[in-house]
C-alpha cells in the first residue's frame, strides 16, 4: 500500500535561516554565502541522491550553478522577515524504482 507524505516548509531570514546554507545541506555540497560571508561545508553528509537544479525556461543559463542562483536570492530579498524559499519534504513510493521516483519528483516541480 502506498503512503503520502508531504510537507512544506519555508527558509525564513527571520528565523536566521540563510538559504545558501540550506541549498548546501539539501544538496550535500560546500557553498559560500555572500551575505553572511560564511561556508557552509555539507560535503561529508551522506544520502543525498540527486540534486537537479530545475528551471523555468526564461531563466538566466548562470542560475544553473546553484552557489549563483541562491546567493541571488540572499541578495534580492533584502527584509529581515524575508522569504526565501519553499523546502519540499515528499515521501516517494517504495514500490518504484530510484529512477521512477526522481522522474516523479521533477515531474512534481516542473507542474
Amino acid at each position: 500500500m502506498a503512503l503520502f507524505h508531504l510537507h512544506v516548509t519555508q527558509v525564513k531570514r527571520s528565523a536566521g535561516q540563510s538559504v545558501v546554507t540550506s541549498a548546501a545541506y539539501r544538496a550535500g555540497e560546500k557553498l559560500y554565502s555572500e551575505y553572511y560571508g560564511e561556508v557552509s561545508d555539507y560535503t561529508h553528509k551522506g544520502g543525498v541522491v540527486c540534486t537537479d537544479i530545475l528551471l523555468p525556461p526564461q531563466a538566466p543559463n548562470q542560475y544553473q550553478d546553484r552557489a549563483t542562483l541562491w546567493n541571488a536570492v540572499e541578495k534580492a530579498e533584502r527584509g529581515k522577515k524575508a522569504q526565501l524559499a519553499y523546502s519540499f519534504d515528499i515521501a516517494l513510493q517504495n514500490e518504484f524504482s530510484l529512477e521512477e521516483n526522481i522522474a516523479l519528483a521533477r515531474q512534481f516541480v516542473s507542474e
